[in-house]
């Protein structure tokens, strides 16, 4: 293969990553304005219900925007279609509750989004430094030849103790730039806003890990000792074995080390009490970086809750699996023993039998789910009295506006649009002209009720019905159109 057909195969399997085939659909703004405005920047997992209504009530706001490019189906179809593109992932949380959660790939791409945009110079004093600086520490901690670390690591305390004597010798503290400060807090934010991707990439490492060991559980195809055995071997180098893992042992190792921990909050506190900081951070950006701790641990939570369930999980079938089944497996054999020899005492030596290769299943109606409690027999605790003066004095009017219709009210106004006192062809517009006190929305259930007895029926459109409730606000109702009969046809049928 060429070098040319090399390179685009590779970027072929990079066009097939969920992460740009997430950002080269149509709907690629939409998927991501959503993700982001659900999951946040903690990728905090989201009830599956909730998560469908969001949805829905998203797609509805884009829709009043003008919006034409949308995804169709409900919340739940739509998730769904997002879980099978590999961007979402569905799991049972601590309580044993379904939750989505983004995929590594769905927080990549939301990564390279916001990176974008961002307001970003291509070049800078900032940049050159930084690329400078880290040249040279990583070139200190990882050259092989001992006297080039040793006079490096000179050059450097050199450095740092002339800048140190100039300080304090009253030199001049040459301040940094605001093209300085901005570039640097770009590149921190970009730094920051990768670690839910990397965090959620070890989740994900771990559940491949589980499903793996599971299956070779179930297929059975090597003894149950060597599959433990295997698996042991596993857990042990759980954490060493993988890129992902390593990269979460050095990460995790840091943050066990509360000085840093601290020097870090403190180092981050400083920068946001900069004075340059005030015109160039947003209150986003700000809300990011005093929150960096709290996302990291939050990151190493989940992944080590991660952990702990497939090692749960792993122990839990280990345990069970193989002493059920073979107790299950030696009381079915003594079944058929028992059996077999009570058949061979009735019948002679060439006596035939037709036997099931499986037996029948079991026909059950109704299992019980639940049994006697002795504790619902347990009377209640008594009632105390309460003072009477302790109860909150309501007024007449103030309870007649929290109770139900006020059918007799609405009857006298229905038998004065029937004898032509008032203008009203259906029940909406006679619920129009009532006063605010009879417009409640349960006063739209006592005119249907009324509608109803007078064996009124009602049409195939909708009118609305603008109710008012009794703290002032307003509510519309769309209801079935219920038509009122015509007075005078009614005066001459009964001349009739």
């Amino acid at each position: 293969m060429s070098e040319i057909a090399g390179e685009l195969a590779r970027v072929k399997g990079a066009f097939a990553q969920p992460t740009l085939t997430l950002l080269h659909q149509r709907q690629a703004p939409v998927v991501i304005t959503i993700f982001r405005e659900s999951f946040g920047r903690n990728n905090k997992p989201i009830p599956t219900a909730r998560l469908h209504t969001q949805v829905e009530e998203h797609l509805a706001e884009f829709r009043k925007t003008g919006e034409t490019d949308l995804p169709s189906g409900t919340g739940r179809d739509i998730c769904q279609r997002w879980m099978r593109g590999q961007w979402l992932v569905r799991s049972l949380d601590e309580q044993g509750n379904e939750v989505y959660s983004l995929t590594s790939y769905a927080q990549q791409a939301l990564e390279l989004v916001k990176n974008l945009a961002r307001d970003r110079a291509t070049l800078s004093e900032h940049r050159i430094t930084t690329i400078l600086s880290t040249v040279r520490r990583f070139n200190s901690e990882a050259n092989p030849d001992r006297g080039a670390r040793v006079t490096l690591l000179n050059d450097e305390i050199a450095r740092l103790k002339a800048e140190r004597d100039r300080l304090v010798d009253g030199a001049e503290l040459v301040s940094a730039t605001e093209d300085y400060m901005s570039e640097g807090f770009t590149e921190l934010l970009s730094l920051i806003s990768a670690l839910p991707s990397d965090f959620a990439r070890v989740e994900e490492r771990f559940a491949t890990i589980r499903g793996e060991i599971l299956a070779a559980f179930r297929a059975e195809d090597r003894p149950a000792g060597e599959v433990i055995d295997d698996y042991l071997a596993r857990a042990d180098a759980l954490m060493t074995a993988t890129h992902e893992g390593r990269a979460f042992e050095g990460a995790f190792a840091l943050l066990r080390d509360d000085g840093l921990v601290t020097q870090l909050r403190e180092d981050l506190g400083a920068l946001l009490e900069h004075p340059l900081s005030e015109g160039i951070l947003g209150d986003a950006d700000r809300a990011e970086l005093r929150g960096t701790v709290k996302l990291v641990r939050d990151g190493l939570d989940r992944v080590l809750a991660q952990r702990s369930r497939v090692t749960a999980t792993l122990k839990e079938y280990i345990v069970s699996h193989d002493a059920a089944r073979d107790r299950e497996l030696e009381q079915t054999l003594r079944q058929v023993e028992s059996a077999l020899m009570t058949w061979m005492g009735t019948t002679g030596p060439r006596a035939a039998h037709d036997v099931a290769l499986l037996p029948d299943r079991a026909s059950v109606d109704h299992l019980r789910e639940r049994f006697y409690d002795p504790a619902d027999d347990v009377l209640p605790d008594p009632i105390t009295a309460a003072d009477p003066a302790d109860a909150p004095s309501l007024s007449l009017t103030e309870l007649m506006a929290q109770g139900g219709p006020q059918l007799g009210s609405l009857r006298q106004r229905l038998d004065d649009v029937l004898r032509d006192l008032l203008p009203a062809g259906s029940l909406g517009e006679l619920f129009d002209t009532l006063e605010p006190s009879l417009r409640r929305p349960v006063e739209i259930f006592g005119l249907l009720h009324l509608a109803a007895d007078q064996g009124w029926e009602t049409e195939d459109v909708v009118e609305a019905f603008a109710a008012v409730r009794p703290d002032g606000t307003r509510r519309t109702f769309a209801v079935p159109r219920t038509p009122l009969p015509d007075p005078d046809l009614d005066r001459e049928e009964s001349r009739r």
